[in-house]
């Protein structure tokens, strides 16, 4: 039915190759893309929703795109065996066992976020590339080893935000940059739900037969899911909430910020600052738990601005009580950029000579867009050594130092600053 961990002898051979790994050695024996005309064998860690739809997706394009599951990984057991079915291969409640597989080139991790940093660190370990479900990691210690793990693997490294492949945003830094609107000062996004029933409940049913000690398909290991053992989260009896709609609970992720606004402004930064990002200089958080009120410990509505080095600052909101939004909007000194349909610039106030000696004498415009890959697409190209990951560790480091801080700054009521030198948080400047 399943695998658990190989035996001492595997996994001090394992061991070894994750040292050699972190010395260079393998990443210079192999170098991306050495395996171009070859099949891209994945191992998918966390076997839910998410990760159902890319096993959906992988089998729609294997044979097109030469990529096939060869393991999967859930410490939930129906989950595990679902996923199995669709897709056979191997199938791991312990991902470890996955991660020692010599037959699996990259790893697609879609499980709860406080274990998206460990588990990426340790796949780059262990030789593979590695695609990461947003958010990055659950703090910002996190982000930062994550950053530095996959700077020095050699590896290819994306996390999944569908955002990316939008080409308005990457259109929009290509007319930033050639100043079209002039100096940006600011802008804003949102992203909002309202269902009847939350989303964060809706979305996410409970199996009410399911749990530890429970046994054949509804057998779940909390001890593992929780990861208390390596200090993940808190060690708690079992909790179906938890365990099921584990973004209503802070231990596991910031809510609102880091599941949908994460989105919004990792795109927001690709727009403004380019593919790498830009780490925040000053961030505030406002908002609370104003309408779901069912036990969960984080906010329905949450609101955050960030100041940033280079001179402009970016307002984000995300309430799961109303789905009306503001609109997307970069505001430069020239003109206005609105990229909610498509990718259009418009002159304003008294800046219209400079407007349009900047878009070719006109007053208005629309950028024309081209079609991008999807995220695992691009993963896969980027595997194969003709494309850049969308979503590069570097730019999910400086997205994910803004969230961590403004999820930080809503607890503690405050503004924070980050010190960019010693990358660690500071109080902000009155």
């Amino acid at each position: 039915m399943f695998e658990g961990r190989g035996g001492g002898a595997a996994r001090n051979v394992a061991l070894s190759r994750r040292a050699m790994v972190r010395a260079g050695l393998l990443a210079a024996a192999l170098p991306v893309g050495a395996r171009a005309s070859d099949r891209i064998r994945l191992g998918l860690i966390g076997c839910g929703a998410m990760g159902v739809s890319h096993i959906e997706t992988v089998l729609q394009r294997g044979a097109a795109e030469n990529v096939a599951i060869t393991a999967v990984s859930d410490v939930y057991q129906r989950r595990l065996t679902r996923a199995q079915g669709m897709c056979g291969g191997r199938a791991f409640v312990d991902y470890r066992g996955l991660l020692d597989m010599d037959e699996i080139d990259a790893v697609v991790i879609a499980t709860p976020d406080h274990w998206h940093a460990r588990m990426a660190i340790e796949a780059l370990d262990a030789g593979k590339h590695v695609l990461v479900e947003k958010p990055l990691a659950n703090s910002i210690p996190q982000a930062l080893a994550v950053r530095k793990a996959a700077r020095e693997s050699k590896r290819v490294f994306q996390v999944g935000s569908q955002a990316l492949s939008n080409d308005a945003y990457w259109k929009a830094n290509a007319a930033i940059r050639e100043g079209r609107i002039g100096k940006v000062t600011w802008g804003h996004v949102s992203y909002n739900r309202n269902y009847r029933e939350c989303l964060y409940n809706s979305q996410y049913r409970v199996d009410a037969t399911a749990g530890p000690d429970r046994g054949g398909e509804d057998e779940i290991d909390w001890d593992l899911w929780l990861g208390s053992k390596w200090g993940l989260a808190p060690a708690i009896s079992y909790n179906p909430e938890h365990f099921f709609r584990f973004r209503k609970y802070a231990p596991y992720n910031g809510g609102v910020a880091s599941d949908l606004l994460y989105h919004k402004l990792a795109a927001f930064l690709t727009a403004v600052s380019g593919p790498n990002g830009e780490y925040p200089k000053r961030v505030s958080a406002q908002g609370g738990l104003y309408v779901e009120k069912d036990g969960r410990d984080t906010p329905d509505t949450f609101l955050m601005t960030v100041d940033f080095p280079s001179e402009w600052s970016l307002f984000l909101v995300s309430t799961l009580t109303n789905d009306s939004g503001l609109p997307e909007r970069i505001y430069g000194k020239f003109g206005t950029m609105e990229l909610d349909q498509g990718l259009k610039v418009h002159y304003n106030g008294e800046m219209g000579p400079e407007f349009q000696q900047k878009n070719g004498g006109r007053s208005e415009a629309e950028i024309p867009l081209e079609a991008r890959r999807d995220m695992l697409g691009n993963f896969l190209d980027a595997i194969r050594g003709t494309a850049q990951p969308f979503g590069n560790v570097e730019l999910a480091c400086s997205t994910m130092v803004s969230i961590q801080l403004a999820v930080e700054a809503f607890r503690r009521q405050t503004s924070l600053a980050w010190d960019a030198r010693q990358e660690r948080i500071s109080a902000a400047a009155a």
